[in-house]
């Protein structure tokens, strides 16, 4: 999780720090409002947030977590601080990983099911 300030206080059913939190449920949104198999969010380190979900065109093809980091790129983020994929799958991919390592090195992403519980700190 997102390094705390010793006076965070863990949301007491998710264990989650509620920025944390905030990002899970905007990447649901994403994933359902659209329909996708996946829906991603990321926190910059001003604290603003980007959301996304799967881009799957002919002719462009990005994963919900690159479009996300891809928002928030273009808005001229100067970092970023926590990422989520909400996914069905086993895993996140590594080309998505990659997007957020690029402008983040020390990120942490998280991946959720759908339901919305982390299930994984990607390494």
């Amino acid at each position: 999780m997102s390094e705390l300030d010793p006076e965070t206080v863990l949301d007491p059913e998710t264990g989650l720090d509620p920025e944390d939190g905030k990002i899970v449920t905007l990447a649901r949104s994403a994933r359902a409002r659209t329909g996708s198999a996946e829906g991603a969010a990321v926190r910059d380190t001003d604290g603003r947030t980007y959301a996304a979900a799967t881009v799957a065109l002919p002719s462009l093809q990005l994963t919900a977590l690159q479009a996300a980091v891809a928002a928030a790129v273009s808005s001229g983020a100067p970092g970023l601080e926590a990422a989520v994929v909400v996914t069905a799958a086993a895993g996140v991919d590594d080309a998505s990983v990659a997007a957020v390592r690029d402008l983040a090195p020390t990120a942490h992403v998280l991946r959720a099911d759908i339901s919305g519980a982390v299930v994984e700190t990607v390494s």
